[in-house]
């Protein structure tokens, strides 16, 4: 039987649309409502299925061949749907591949593959079955900013204005938060790729305060401090555009967030020195217990909830948000087990503590 019309597809498509119309007028790369339903539809009912005991994970995009570097095109295109898109998807589940559809004589079909995408191009990214993540290509090779995120019938639209930095408090000032930002949410991703949870607090690198939120001794205190993504970052500029140096940072980052899979919270500064894991959190003498959070999300049409926050989650989240009370200067990121990420901090200017869900940002 031909299953019914996933019901979400259209009001996804209809919200998401003037997201691309604002910065494309190529009809080659700008699909109509219609075409952004049909390729939600689509991957919404091949993310069920299976390829023997595989659930396809794929990366569409809407383009042409003429729009993009170096494609691969196939000799008769693919009908869109979701069985041809099931069998395709073992071919193209690495990261970077992108199977493309346009239109022809009418239909809309897969004429092959790519890696690099024109700049703000339709993109849509099966993640797990029934979850979904549209996004938009920056013009650069694996660089992407997600516009909303589909999860069965809930439909969440990423605000237009949000961005990583804006939820990591705390910066140093003398480090321009894009580059800051980038390697928190670096860490933040790899965080929560690992699925055993975690946490990781960023404190000054000119305080001893924070020691007194923690149980001494640290299980596993690094001393001297680790430096090696410190000192990667302060390479010149044009090492960064190195595979090299792309590589390094890489496998660095997966090693200071595979520390926060020990049981424990990790500790670095925001200067990227690591300062030890598997610490334990305690409320700082003193200081009051933390009654209450903010609870913001960088979702159009939402608003801050204020909560306890021991309705948020376990005791990581709770640990975190006394954390952030107590070290005002600092910040905690929590990742879920079941894929939710929160950053913990305070707000001055509301005088409470901020959580952050920040997971939409991270898909």
């Amino acid at each position: 039987m031909t299953p019914p019309a996933y019901p979400a597809a259209r009001a996804a498509a209809a919200r998401v649309h003037p997201r691309y119309a604002r910065n494309l007028d190529d009809p080659e790369l700008l699909p109509d409502i219609e075409a952004i339903e049909a390729i939600i539809d689509v991957a919404f009912w091949a993310s069920l299925r299976r390829e023997e005991v595989w659930t396809p994970r794929v990366s569409l995009a809407f383009a042409t061949p003429a729009r993009v570097e170096m494609p691969l095109v196939f000799e008769r295109p693919v009908p869109l749907a979701a069985e041809p898109l099931t069998r395709l998807g073992p071919a193209v589940e690495r990261p970077g591949i992108h199977l493309c559809v346009s239109r022809s004589d009418g239909h809309l079909t897969i004429w092959g593959a790519a890696r690099e995408l024109p700049e703000f191009c339709f993109v849509l990214e099966v993640v797990a079955p029934g979850l979904l993540v549209v996004k938009q290509s920056r013009g650069e090779q694996g660089k992407f900013v997600n516009v909303a995120v589909l999860q069965g019938d809930d439909i969440k639209v990423v605000d237009a204005f949000a961005a990583i930095a804006e939820h990591l408090p705390g910066l140093q000032p003398d480090i321009k938060p894009p580059a800051e930002a980038n390697i928190l949410t670096q860490l933040a991703v790899s965080m929560r790729a690992h699925g055993r949870g975690g946490s990781l607090l960023v404190v000054p690198p000119d305080s001893e305060l924070w020691r007194e939120s923690i149980l001494q001794p640290i299980i596993y205190s690094v001393a001297p401090p680790f430096r090696a993504l410190a000192d990667l970052l302060h390479e010149a500029p044009e090492e960064r555009s190195r595979r090299r140096w792309q590589e390094s940072l890489h496998r660095i980052v997966e090693g200071v967030a595979g520390l926060t899979a020990v049981d424990g919270a990790t500790i670095i500064t925001n200067k990227h020195e690591l300062l030890g894991f598997g610490a334990k959190i305690v409320r700082r003498h003193g200081w009051q217990r933390v009654s209450s959070v903010q609870i913001t999300e960088p979702i159009e049409g939402t608003s801050g909830v204020i909560t306890e926050p021991g309705q948020m989650g376990g005791t990581r989240h709770l640990s975190a948000a006394q954390f952030a009370h107590d070290q005002r200067n600092a910040i905690a990121m929590v990742a879920s087990q079941d894929g939710r990420f929160t950053v913990f901090g305070w707000s001055a200017r509301e005088e409470m503590v901020h959580a952050h869900r920040i997971e939409t940002l991270l898909l």
